[in-house]
């Protein structure tokens, strides 16, 4: 029997995955707590004391806990340490979910930054959209800044394969290509 295992990327070390050049730095963000929430944003930002609104693609986020805007009824909260919001639906009309096992996130940094944007995507980070969802490197991500740094969230099945296209892109800007 053949070996499908063979046509997939290995993953690397996870906590000591680490891409350097002179003008790029990625590194794997780890413990992120990480929540999906559906419905009515305005009842997610009473019950939960957090605003409803969330940063867009490229938008910029602040702090220990914040939010990206996914759809107009959607999103991604993140958080350095666990929330204290039950899972599931809330009949104040929003819906919470924990995707922290189901996304990777990596952060990028460093004087080549807008050469690594333009080689994943072709949307202007000078203009941040209204949505953080997006194609880049040819996968759907979830992308924004957080803190001057470029964050990244994938599926967790595709991170190998991102990660392969980052040592990719990083080698041919430090390249000069």
């Amino acid at each position: 029997m053949r070996d499908l295992a063979e046509k997939w990327s290995v993953a690397p070390d996870w906590q000591a995955a680490n891409i350097t050049t002179s003008d790029l730095a990625v590194r794997v963000v780890p413990g992120l707590s990480q929540m999906l929430v559906s419905g009515s944003l305005d009842a997610w930002a009473k019950t939960s004391g957090m605003h409803g609104d969330g940063v867009g693609a490229f938008g910029a986020a602040q702090g220990d806990r914040y939010a990206a805007r996914l759809a107009r009824d959607r999103l991604l909260i993140m958080s350095n340490t666990p929330l204290v919001i039950a899972t599931g639906w809330h009949a104040e009309g929003f819906a919470v979910t924990e995707i922290s096992a189901g996304l990777q996130v990596f952060e990028v940094e460093g004087a080549a930054l807008d050469a690594f944007i333009a080689r994943g995507t072709t949307l202007d980070p000078r203009q941040p959209s209204p949505s953080a969802a997006l194609a880049f490197a040819g996968i759907s991500a979830i992308v924004y800044c957080h803190e001057s740094k470029l964050r990244i969230h994938v599926d967790r099945g595709l991170a190998a394969y991102l990660w392969m296209w980052m040592e990719q892109a990083a080698g041919h800007i430090a390249a000069g290509n």
